[in-house]
């Protein structure tokens, strides 16, 4: 099932391929009581997925064959679980490093908290599901979709920037990543300490911009983001007064 992946099948502590599925997270959370058979580190992966979920609950689809949905089965967490709110900020730095490998000419950055963004448009998003002992980290890579295929105009795809992705090399490249900065802050027990904070800072794009972020509730702040804090949380300024927000859904804010 995993032949075609064998750098990736080698990195992870279990992987299959699946020809098509509703949800690889929902998939893989189903496997989780087993835990001798599927220990940390372990995928599913597709390249139809037919019921995704994206963050607020959005529907994720694409064509078949045109973009990969992968779950990571995550058991060594930070004991602290402050310090498992990072977990999706590590997940979107990882696979922002790892896409930037295969587009090396392009600017890959980080939409707070964990859209990666090639040129400014979204090549990826990553939903992040906690259990009591587990977390489950799922991304969806726009691999092979043609702009037709797209499904918003800020989206874009390997094949749209022009290159053919090496699907094992990027797989391999996240998990290598997200296992590396996990590590970290695990041994470290916080964000700074173990260097994750400065890694994720760095590679923020909401960080400077103009936002609009739309808050649980239906309530919405506008300002300029300016910095990630201890906890993860996005600083946003509004006349003056700095808000963390912990969650929420971002609009970087186009000058007119």
């Amino acid at each position: 099932m995993s032949g075609d992946l064998p750098l990736s099948a080698a990195r992870a502590g279990r992987l299959e391929v699946l020809a098509a599925t509703g949800s690889t997270n929902a998939d893989l959370r189903a496997r989780t009581a087993d835990v001798e058979g599927w220990p940390h580190l372990s995928v599913l992966l597709t390249r139809d997925q037919t019921a995704g979920r994206g963050r607020l609950d959005r529907r994720w689809e694409a064509p078949a064959g045109t973009a990969l949905a992968v779950s990571v089965l995550l058991r060594a967490l930070p004991a602290d679980p402050a310090a498992r709110g990072w977990i999706p900020l590590a997940a979107g730095v990882a696979m922002a490093e790892a896409v930037a490998a295969q587009l090396p000419a392009d600017a890959v950055a980080l939409k707070w908290p964990n859209d990666v963004l090639v040129d400014g448009r979204k090549i990826c998003g990553i939903l992040a599901e906690a259990g009591p002992d587990t977390v489950i980290v799922g991304a969806g890579v726009n691999t092979a979709m043609t702009t037709a295929q797209l499904p918003v105009p800020t989206a874009t795809s390997f094949a749209v920037q022009g290159v053919a992705v090496d699907e094992d090399a990027l797989l391999h490249a996240y998990l290598t990543a997200l296992d590396r900065h996990l590590t970290a802050l695990a041994a470290a027990g916080d964000a700074r300490s173990s260097g994750l904070h400065e890694a994720v800072t760095a590679r923020c794009a909401t960080i400077g911009q103009r936002v609009r972020v739309a808050l649980p509730g239906g309530a919405a702040l506008e300002g300029t983001a300016v910095g990630i804090d201890d906890e993860g949380r996005l600083l946003v300024e509004v006349e003056g007064a700095v808000h963390a927000v912990s969650a929420g859904d971002v609009v970087h804010v186009r000058p007119a």
